[in-house]
């Protein structure tokens, strides 16, 4: 099973909706795919139609209380996409963790536990919380390699920075595997022309590490979580969704095809 972190410290740059409908674009093309929700807003889990109060297992209880992961995981309506759900109990995880020996890498433990997981699904997609803290870092221990969903603004950018230089320091202390399997553009406005700017400054820091889709400002990728769906279910016509179905292929075209079950 291939994890994919997608992490960025900067809040409100699409991180969660990345996850949902690249997982969704993924389960569509017959990739068994596993979304883990580490964030204790929950949104992945909502946005993925699994409301609070059919949220038996978590995420807290897979990294607190050491729950095996194939009893974490629970269906969702969307045929090859399963999830492990965040709840409110998740907030409390990080002050918990402090006192635990070996904090970093519960989510590890999890993953390397005696399971049939791994012949379950071909790829895990790990949604992150808005910060660089204990759960981002058990995610990046944990993962083969990160997805950065990166908003077309200036301040975005600086955060590019510190999460490059993080990835740095989880690669010398405890996950030497992780890499960057690449960088998305999110809410991009073609009217805008800092937006084409903050594009053309990451392309040419960056390279080919950019992936040549661009996720648009777009309504509809908005309007979908409040109704329990994917974008790519809610209106598989809308520019959002054709977007991300552009990304997730672009990004099987990345993953190791020979880590994919037949």
């Amino acid at each position: 099973m291939i994890r994919v972190a997608i992490a960025n410290q900067k809040g409100g740059v699409g991180k969660t909706t990345t996850a949902i409908n690249v997982a969704t674009a993924l389960a569509a093309t017959d990739w068994r795919t596993l979304l883990i929700d580490l964030d204790p807003q929950g949104n992945a889990s909502t946005g993925i139609g699994i409301p609070a109060a059919d949220r038996h297992r978590s995420a807290y209880d897979l990294l607190i209380d050491q729950v095996p992961l194939s009893e974490c995981t629970q269906r969702t309506r969307i045929t090859n996409l399963d999830i492990v759900p965040a709840t409110v109990d998740l907030s409390g995880a990080e002050v918990e963790l402090v006192s635990v020996e070996h904090r970093t890498d519960r989510l590890r433990q999890a993953f390397d536990q005696p399971s049939p997981i791994d012949a379950r699904y071909d790829v895990c997609i790990i949604d992150c919380p808005p910060s660089l803290g204990l759960l981002t870092l058990n995610a990046l221990s944990a993962a083969d390699t990160l997805l950065v969903p990166l908003q077309c603004e200036f301040f975005a950018l600086e955060g590019l920075s510190q999460l490059l230089k993080t990835v740095e320091q989880v690669q010398q202390r405890f996950n030497p595997e992780l890499g960057i399997i690449g960088v998305a553009l999110t809410m991009y406005d073609r009217r805008n022309r800092l937006t084409d700017q903050v594009a053309e400054d990451v392309r040419s820091c960056l390279g080919e590490l950019v992936f040549q889709t661009v996720i648009p400002r777009n309504v509809r990728l908005s309007e979908a979580p409040s109704h329990g769906l994917p974008a790519l279910i809610y209106d598989h016509q809308c520019a959002g969704s054709r977007a991300y179905i552009a990304l997730a292929r672009e990004l099987i075209g990345r993953l190791p095809q020979r880590r994919k079950a037949a």
